[in-house]
């Protein structure tokens, strides 16, 4: 999901910040992304379902963390500061890439966000521990139901810069990020909400069904909907990146529409059990280095993209194409590199 989003990309970004060639491509980057948005949140919700809350002590939790998570990011950091990606040679400077380092991922890598983000929630996650292992039931649904409304904040912050011309809510202003929400929104809100589904939720498949069916839908029309009415009706759309931040207003991963698709995708496959000799020589081998495969997707995916949107394939089968070769290069390397002594250290 994560690849395909990334190859969806130069479809409506580029030029002066925001590019679209056409209503065509404009149609399905609306549909394929506004579908795969949920793959941040349902990461999230599938650490927390297997790790939280913590199963061994702190310690212990945070060496496992250092060497399956950090040690591997400082070491793909450190890869494309240094290695151009396809294309990208002109302007690539590594001194500069190294120093910015020091305070932030580079531009060139900025998949790499989650990684930071991702941290900092294992780092809370024993803060919370013994508050999850005590609350009641229903102390966990008002908070989720509290995070819930946390969603509707990047809509909240384009209303209130229609009325108010500012776009800060709730004690946010320009001298203080820390408004009233603010501690209750953001990622953590899927840790818990995966604990209350794995502890509270076990439904039948029907039931699971007729709740995610129309979750997701609706979750999906909210992502797509908006993003579809920012874009200009003329055509070629090239305007500022300010532009693509409001249409991605609706795919934040911690948005309404994003969260209701995510709630709904893991409810299903929460229900899904797996075993025969696909899952065991394919499925969980490839599962097993699959952070690799996400540290290293984007040397992989520029150079094959670039490459496949030369044979002048529609757009929706230059995305598809690009992900799925991208995916299964990944996934040999990455199990190639799992093999070697220090493999860990670099496919975590």
């Amino acid at each position: 999901m994560v690849i395909l989003v990334h190859a969806c990309e130069p479809f409506y970004l580029g030029g002066e910040g925001t590019y679209i060639a056409n209503s065509y491509d404009a149609f399905w980057v609306t549909i394929f992304d506004s579908a795969l948005r949920c793959a941040v949140p349902l990461f999230i919700m599938t650490s927390s379902y297997l790790l939280f809350p913590l199963k061994m002590d702190t310690a212990s939790f945070f060496r496992r963390r250092l060497v399956r998570v950090v040690v591997p990011l400082a070491v793909w950091s450190l890869l494309y500061a240094i290695i151009p990606m396809w294309g990208c040679g002109e302007g690539f400077d590594v001194l500069a890439n190294l120093r910015n380092l020091l305070l932030n991922f580079n531009m060139h890598s900025g998949h790499l966000w989650f990684v930071y983000m991702l941290i900092g929630v294992y780092i809370l996650m024993p803060l919370l521990s013994p508050w999850i292992e005590k609350v009641s039931k229903r102390g966990e649904q008002i908070f989720i139901a509290a995070w819930a409304f946390t969603t509707l904040v990047p809509f909240l912050n384009q209303a209130a810069l229609s009325l108010l011309t500012r776009a800060e809510v709730y004690g946010v202003a320009n001298w203080n990020e820390f408004g009233t929400l603010y501690y209750i929104s953001g990622f953590i809100g899927y840790v818990v909400l995966a604990h209350y589904i794995r502890t509270y939720v076990d439904w039948s498949w029907r039931k699971t069904i007729a709740v995610a069916t129309p979750m997701w839908v609706v979750g999906y029309a909210i992502a797509a909907l908006w993003f579809w009415k920012q874009i200009p009706t003329e055509y070629p759309v090239n305007q500022s990146i300010d532009l693509a931040v409001l249409m991605e207003q609706s795919w934040r991963f911690c948005s309404t529409g994003v969260a209701m698709t995510a709630i709904a995708v893991f409810l299903v496959f929460k229900k899904i059990n797996c075993s025969g000799w696909f899952y065991n020589k394919v499925v969980l081998p490839v599962s097993k280095v699959s952070y690799g495969m996400y540290l290293m997707h984007m040397f992989a995916l520029v150079a094959i993209l670039s490459y496949v949107s030369t044979w002048g394939l529609a757009t929706p089968w230059t995305m598809v194409i690009s992900t799925a070769l991208t995916y299964v290069v990944c996934a040999v390397v990455a199990l190639v590199i799992s093999k070697l002594p220090f493999g860990k250290y670099i496919v975590g």
